[in-house]
């Protein structure tokens, strides 16, 4: 068959292949997003979020706060604005407000087929398993960056301090004073 025939039929057949695979691609529904966010317990995770947010808050105010002399009326001005924070934020984050932004995101990050088979894992016994573990894995992992962390983080003190004791500090010459016109 001569070229110029035969470059119709094969456009004709990478155009059916790119929809074939759009195809294959397409956006999950709401239901199998519903089904996956369920299957991965994402309501709960949220939920488990709020109380660490809270106590970085509490953190924070704290820090404020801490070495000034409040008044029992500043403390207690305090304390309520630090119980409006929190409620602004749990209901920010509520599930019924980050439900919806869910959906979007993984409507724009994965495709239906992808959709499916994550919910298929976390309602599988090894999905359940990865859940019911994911705290502990966390915390174990937490504690062993921070086992790295603190020798390195000696090291490079020491490294600072040798390397500020070898470099003279720079001579800093004041700047020297304009004359005023007359």
């Amino acid at each position: 068959m001569p070229i110029p025939r035969l470059f119709p039929r094969l456009l004709a057949a990478a155009c059916l292949a790119l929809c074939a695979a759009t195809a294959l691609a397409a956006p999950p529904t709401d239901a199998d997003i519903e089904r996956l966010l369920k299957a991965s317990r994402a309501e709960s995770m949220l939920n488990a979020i709020l109380p660490q947010m809270e106590e970085m808050q509490r953190q924070q105010f704290e820090q404020i706060t801490s070495g000034k002399d409040l008044s029992a009326e500043q403390k207690a001005e305090v304390e309520r604005i630090q119980a409006r924070t929190n409620q602004i934020v749990r209901k920010a984050l509520a599930w019924d407000e980050m439900r919806p932004l869910y959906i979007d995101v993984y409507k724009q990050t994965f495709s239906s087929e992808d959709v499916r088979a994550m919910a298929k894992f976390y309602e599988s016994p090894a999905g359940k398993n990865l859940l019911d573990k994911t705290p502990a894995l966390m915390q174990n992992l937490m504690g062993a960056i921070q086992k790295k962390i603190i020798p390195m983080m000696e090291e490079l003190q020491t490294e600072l301090k040798e390397s500020t004791k070898e470099t003279p500090a720079p001579e800093v010459t004041p700047p020297a004073k304009k004359k005023k016109k007359r």
